[in-house]
């Protein structure tokens, strides 16, 4: 053999090694390969989720059983669907997902359960029978919200609903629960309505554009998936008084939470409007480790372990008689009942509260926050 000949299969040699060597580095070490599948993320609440599906990844528990990959498809059913085929090619075991649609995934999820591939869904549903999902009751949702509103308002008034992303089962159920709600009462009246994609920033325009036709005093109350937080700051912001913001049935945001403690409450970090109101509030929300959740119960599936088609989580619900302010934010607190954090720990009002679950101890504030796991 030439010297040139043998250099020339030593490089081939050398390159099928390399090659062999990444193909099976999960393998060999004894990992999942796993995706996320993000869809929308213009809000705070799907960086939060995916913040705590990371952190879980990186869990010492997990750190050794989970190789996990990210991808992003925006609200593009189409483009999500691409996606998963090319996860499925990339050899997934398990697909974590945000869906865009409750239906038109169902097809690329069912050839990918086909190839052995485990779907998990979280907050959102995908009806496909083969996948897994994770979520609160959003019927339970719109209903409790527009009930506590109906209420307040002593069944009569003018009130402002605020939706979700389109096309999401989170939104259609939910809003769909509670119009019919609204419906049982005539005399309350949906005046306004807007798409407010579960952003403070878009419920903050898509508000401006309501009251570019009627004021604040025309109103009596709002039903929002996301915005209470900003709501109450633009009536401020208007002129009200503290004593008479509306009553708002909406997200569980930080910032909202914190308004809701009684006015005059001494909170480290604290400035108007994300301070202690006494606003009228209902917050609930659905809660940003889902998605952590979903992560882990596909690793146990993995495993061998049963796993339910479908977890239902419980519905976290705060009023004003029930908000309770963490000191520290430790997972210990937030065990024993404490649903808001501090300004001076979350500077970010429109982050979501509810993250505290007995199934994931793996997760915590700074999984929130920044991704990080509890020790």
């Amino acid at each position: 053999m030439g010297i040139g000949s043998k250099a020339r299969r030593l490089a081939l040699l050398a390159g099928m090694a390399v090659c062999a060597f990444g193909m099976s580095a999960a393998e060999a070490a004894g990992k999942h390969k796993i995706f996320l599948s993000m869809s929308f993320i213009g809000n705070d609440w799907q960086a939060e989720a995916a913040n705590m599906v990371k952190a879980m990844a990186s869990h010492k528990s997990m750190a050794d059983k989970v190789d996990l990959q990210v991808q992003v498809a925006g609200p593009n059913a189409q483009r999500q669907i691409q996606q998963i085929n090319a996860m499925v090619q990339a050899g997934a075991e398990a697909i974590v997902i945000f869906p865009i649609s409750p239906t038109a995934l169902n097809q690329v999820v069912k050839n990918a359960c086909d190839k052995g591939v485990k779907v998990f869904a979280y907050d959102a549903e995908i009806t496909e029978p083969c996948a897994y999902n994770v979520h609160i009751d959003q019927e339970e949702a719109g209903r409790v919200t527009a009930e506590w509103l109906v209420k307040k308002l002593n069944g009569k008034g003018n009130i402002i609903a605020v939706t979700g992303v389109p096309g999401t089962s989170v939104d259609d159920l939910r809003t769909k629960a509670a119009k019919e709600v609204f419906a049982k009462h005539p005399d309350i009246k949906i005046v306004g309505e807007a798409v407010g994609m579960w952003s403070q920033a878009v419920a903050r325009t898509e508000l401006s554009k309501i009251l570019a036709t009627r004021s604040w005093d025309d109103i009596n109350g709002l039903w929002m998936q996301v915005g209470c937080f900003t709501a109450n700051s633009m009536q401020l912001e208007a002129g009200k008084k503290v004593s008479e913001l509306l009553p708002c049935a909406g997200e569980g945001s930080n910032g909202g939470r914190i308004q809701m403690l009684p006015e005059g409450t001494e909170v480290e970090g604290a400035t108007s409007p994300y301070a202690p109101l006494g606003a009228p509030r209902i917050s609930y929300a659905s809660p940003p480790y889902s998605g952590a959740l979903a992560l882990k119960l596909a690793v146990e599936a993995l495993d061998g372990k049963e796993v339910a088609k479908k977890t239902i989580l419980p519905l976290p619900v705060v009023t004003n008689e029930t908000i309770k302010l963490c000191d520290e934010g430790t997972w210990a607190e937030m065990k024993a009942g404490c649903n808001a954090f501090k300004p001076s720990l979350v500077s970010n009002p429109g982050w979501f509260a509810s993250i505290f679950s007995d199934q994931t101890p793996e997760i915590g504030l700074a999984a929130a926050l920044v991704g990080q796991p509890e020790e």
